[in-house]
């Protein structure tokens, strides 16, 4: 009996948090190493059903990263990362294109429709405009140049919301078409960021391979359980959050900045994690409050 009371009290545990967030949208990210074992993606998305099935508006922006990489060595394209982002030329976004929009999209579509939970997919470039990225080395002076990497400067949300109003559980590939005509790859951190704030979302997840934000990250107890935005900027010159955190940290606090109430970072590896972040009093990662 004893075990059956405890799943009991979850579930209380779990209500004020489902019936404040209902009806609310919530931006979920993910990609990368989450992305390499289907077992994986499967409990990511069993969770995002569940959100659905309690009345939640679950977004789902996702990338590509190894599955892209190992695409572009196939097919004997070199590439490498900047400051975080992929540089990407014009062979590069051809290969980004067909594994995010013709690939890992419809797979998950199709994985979330197998647990009973409506899905569609949205292709990045019918819904975001972009700029061509570009920015000084704060060293040099030189400007660097990612190819055709770029910043969302705008997004059409009627589709999504068109998709979400209807109990459909929209899932974004991080493309977007700029005004020269062009293809542009978007850093799927940014795409969910961008996308988080024109949906005036309540809370945005980033889902990636380590616990949360950590002051030492090869000590998973230095986890960092609750983080001011105004410290950020310090932490990036500690080096304390460096690389592909970058992006995702920085994108944050901009969400935060524009109406976002709160961003959580949460190791896509622990199982459940994003029902644990979300519906517990604990929680699991990390939290940026403005």
């Amino acid at each position: 009996m004893q075990p059956l009371i405890e799943k009991a009290a979850v579930l209380i545990e779990a209500l004020p948090y489902i019936q404040k967030f209902r009806n609310d949208i919530v931006v979920v990210k993910f990609g990368g190493s989450s992305m390499e074992e289907k077992a994986g993606v499967e409990a990511i998305l069993k969770d995002v059903a569940f959100m659905a099935c309690v009345g939640l508006r679950p977004v789902v922006v996702h990338g590509g990263g190894k599955a892209i990489s190992a695409k572009m060595k196939a097919a004997g394209i070199s590439s490498g990362f900047v400051k975080g982002l992929r540089v990407t030329d014009e062979a590069s976004i051809e290969v980004v294109e067909q594994v995010l929009n013709r690939e890992v999209n419809p797979m998950l579509v199709k994985t979330l429709s197998s647990m009973g939970c409506k899905a569609r997919g949205i292709f990045g470039e019918d819904i975001l405009d972009v700029v061509k990225h570009t920015e000084k080395d704060p060293q040099t002076g030189e400007l660097l140049d990612w190819g055709y990497v770029g910043n969302v400067v705008d997004v059409d949300v009627e589709p999504i919301l068109a998709f979400s109003n209807s109990h459909i559980v929209p899932i974004i590939t991080p493309l977007g078409w700029g005004a020269d005509d062009k293809l542009y790859n978007i850093n799927a951190d940014d795409a969910a960021a961008a996308i988080a704030v024109a949906l005036k979302a309540r809370k945005i997840v980033f889902m990636s391979d380590v616990p949360g934000l950590m002051r030492d990250p090869k000590d998973p107890s230095s986890l960092i359980s609750t983080l001011d935005a105004k410290d950020v900027d310090e932490l990036i010159r500690r080096k304390v959050i460096d690389g592909g955190m970058i992006p995702k940290v920085t994108g944050a606090v901009r969400a935060l900045r524009s109406g976002v109430r709160k961003v959580h970072f949460v190791h896509a590896g622990l199982a459940h994690s994003l029902l644990l972040e979300l519906f517990t009093d604990q929680g699991v990662g990390t939290e940026i409050v403005e």
